[in-house]
């Protein structure tokens, strides 16, 4: 159900806590999604780094940053790209996770060269769970880049579940991202609310 709202923080928090999301329709309306199956990316063995992705990221090509252009990199991902014309990101959906991020619970990773801002991702942290919201490139593998130290960021702090929402084409396969059911993402996310992790 789509509804004109002002999304807050305490509605946002609580809509993760409660395993749901928002999303802009075209009209800028905000709907509530839980999926019932829900893709999760696997921050144990079972996430896996292609060879040639993993020589991109060890040749330091990218500048990784975190936090440190939060509100721009949820822009980015709202830009219209090849086979996406439209968005879920409106302006609402900017400014209530900007808020979110000035609380320290919303968090961005980037990729930048040369000065320039040319990929990343942000999402949400709450305990153990780390929601991933989007994430774009303007330079090849700048967006893996960023979830692969996204990943490695997580596992430093003790995170236990990376939720991706859907998988949207075939890209994330690669990556080891699985689909479970709404009552076994429930489940874990029960789990990883328990749990006190470090950003």
């Amino acid at each position: 159900m789509a509804l004109q709202q002002t999304l807050t923080p305490i509605m946002l928090i609580a809509a993760y806590r409660s395993g749901i999301f928002p999303m802009a329709d075209e009209d800028g309306a905000i709907g509530w999604y839980e999926p019932r199956i829900r893709a999760i990316i696997p921050l144990d063995d079972g996430f896996h780094v292609p060879s040639r992705l993993a020589r991109t990221v060890r040749s330091g090509r990218f500048e990784v940053r975190v936090d440190s252009a939060f509100t721009e990199v949820v822009q980015a991902c709202a830009e219209p790209a090849p086979g996406r014309e439209t968005t879920w990101i409106s302006g609402e959906i900017v400014r209530a996770y900007s808020e979110l991020h000035r609380m320290g619970v919303a968090h961005s990773v980037e990729c930048w060269r040369e000065g320039q801002l040319v990929g990343g991702l942000y999402g949400v942290a709450q305990g153990g769970l780390f929601a991933g919201e989007s994430m774009f490139h303007r330079e090849r593998d700048a967006s893996k880049v960023a979830l692969v130290h996204l990943v490695e960021r997580l596992r430093r702090g003790g995170f236990v579940l990376l939720d991706s929402q859907f998988i949207v084409g075939g890209h994330m396969l690669q990556f080891g991202t699985i689909e479970i059911p709404r009552a076994e993402y429930h489940r874990r996310l029960k789990g990883a609310l328990q749990i006190e992790a470090r950003w």
